[in-house]
């Protein structure tokens, strides 16, 4: 594998492995679980961006690789969002924003 596509691949797996702890499927570096499915929806947006600037310029093995990690996440994403508490935590997350003012300050 050229160098490029080794950088490629693990440009990739660190955005996966990121969706997958954001999907609290698996814990953080500090060992901490938690779930933010903005960022996770953040991610998958990039991914899917990745597709299709690279498409033709990337190899079939790595084309197909980013396309099974985008529907890993994709499925992921759509349980978690159907599960009742994303959704209260969402509303929250929202109440909170509004709390924040411009400054920074609550």
């Amino acid at each position: 594998m050229v160098q490029n596509d080794q950088l490629f691949m693990q440009l990739l797996y660190m955005f996966h492995t990121s969706a997958m702890q954001g999907l609290g499927k698996m814990a953080d570096p500090t060992g901490v679980v938690n779930k933010n499915l903005e960022y996770v929806n953040q991610t998958i947006d990039l991914m899917e961006m990745l597709k299709e600037k690279t498409k033709g310029n990337i190899s079939s093995d790595i084309e197909k690789v980013l396309a099974e990690m985008i529907l890993e996440l994709r499925l992921n994403y759509v349980d978690e969002k159907a599960k009742p508490e994303a959704k209260n935590s969402e509303e929250k997350l929202k109440k909170k924003k509004k709390k924040v003012r411009i400054d920074g300050t609550e």
